[in-house]
C-alpha cells in the first residue's frame, strides 16, 4: 500500500509529520490495509495564520482495490486531532464498504 501527505502553504510537510500521519491513519485501519492500494491524506489550514477552532482540515481518500476510491473529512483544532479523527471517520467508511460487499 502506497501512503501519500499533502499539505497547503500554511502546514510544513515534512518527514516527522508524513510518518505520524501513516502510522495514525494505517494504525487506525488495521487489516483493512491489505485490501488498499494507497491512501492519500490531505491537510490545510482553513484560516492561515488568523488560528480559531477546527481550522485544521484534513481529508483522507483511501483506493481499494477493485472499487471507487473513499473520501471522507475531518475538522479539528490541530493536526493531530483533525487525523485521527479522519481515520476513524475512513475506517468505519471502509468497514460498511468492505461489509456490503462482503453480504452480496
Amino acid at each position: 500500500m502506497q501512503f501519500q501527505l499533502n499539505t497547503d502553504s500554511n502546514i510544513q510537510g515534512n518527514d516527522g509529520l508524513a510518518d505520524e500521519a501513516e502510522t495514525v491513519i494505517t494504525s487506525a485501519l488495521g487489516h483493512l490495509t491489505d485490501r488498499l492500494s494507497r491512501i492519500e491524506v490531505h491537510l490545510a489550514d482553513v484560516n492561515g495564520a488568523k488560528g480559531g477552532a477546527d481550522d485544521i482540515h484534513c481529508t483522507v481518500e483511501a483506493r481499494p482495490e477493485g472499487m471507487q476510491p473513499q473520501t471522507v473529512t475531518h475538522n479539528d483544532a490541530n493536526v493531530d486531532a483533525a487525523l485521527r479523527g479522519a481515520a476513524k471517520k475512513i475506517r468505519a467508511l471502509l468497514d460498511s464498504e468492505f461489509g456490503k460487499l462482503g453480504r452480496r
